[in-house]
């Protein structure tokens, strides 16, 4: 059997992060997501750390050069030998031809790419529904995980407050950026035959079987 060497696309909200965690549990390969790489690197002040670090303090974009340092030398370590699940690495056409350029100097390459698709309005009420507590950051939804007491957070009773970028304006903004900018990867992939697009359900019962018949359908377990 090939080693899973896995892209997961997905938009904001579409619940592509718990996806990743389930199936590196399935497929006994690391997760690695973009956010993570980067909190590592600022957090232990890493050379590639301080390269982002300038260009974040400058109000400025880190390159994708910068951002695929800190891939590379992810891949590099012991439990990535035999697969991995990129989770918000390539987002655009120009790091997917940055990420294959990078496996290819160690003779590997993507074998499965997986695009979660949900309607926008779906996400939309997902992410404005999201309720965060003050104080110890326990999360509840308005529909779906509401608290025993409006505004007030069943664990430690702090005041329950939605992010800044969960109202409805910033999230459609947040859905046209990747529309515009990593969706044309879903259009890219399947020129090579190994894109997977499934359906992002509001329920995460049976996840961990649905990730696991995903998995033995792209031949990565028996």
């Amino acid at each position: 059997m090939e080693k899973p060497n896995i892209i997961l696309l997905g938009a904001p909200g579409s619940g592509k992060g718990t996806r990743a965690v389930v199936l590196s549990e399935v497929l006994g390969v690391p997760q690695i997501a973009t956010g993570d790489l980067f909190r590592k690197n600022l957090k232990l002040m890493t050379e590639i750390g301080k390269v982002a670090k300038g260009y974040i303090d400058r109000g400025e974009l880190v390159p994708d050069e910068v951002t695929a340092a800190m891939l590379r030398q992810r891949l590099e370590e012991p439990d990535a030998q035999n697969g991995f699940i990129l989770d918000g690495f390539p987002r655009s056409v120009n790091q997917a031809k940055i990420l294959d350029g990078l496996l290819a100097q160690k003779g590997a390459k993507i074998n499965s790419v997986i695009y979660i698709k949900v309607d926008d309005e779906e996400i939309v009420k997902r992410l404005s529904g999201r309720m965060i507590c003050s104080k110890c950051q326990a999360p509840y939804h308005k529909i779906d995980n509401k608290p025993k007491r409006e505004g007030v957070c069943d664990k430690c009773g702090g005041e329950l407050v939605v992010r800044d970028d969960d109202n409805p304006d910033t999230i459609r903004k947040r859905l046209k950026v990747f529309h515009e900018t990593t969706f044309p990867l879903v259009e890219l992939y399947p020129k090579s035959g190994i894109l997977s697009e499934i359906k992002s359900e509001k329920s995460a019962n049976g996840l961990k079987f649905d990730m696991a018949e995903l998995s033995r359908r792209l031949g990565f377990i028996k």
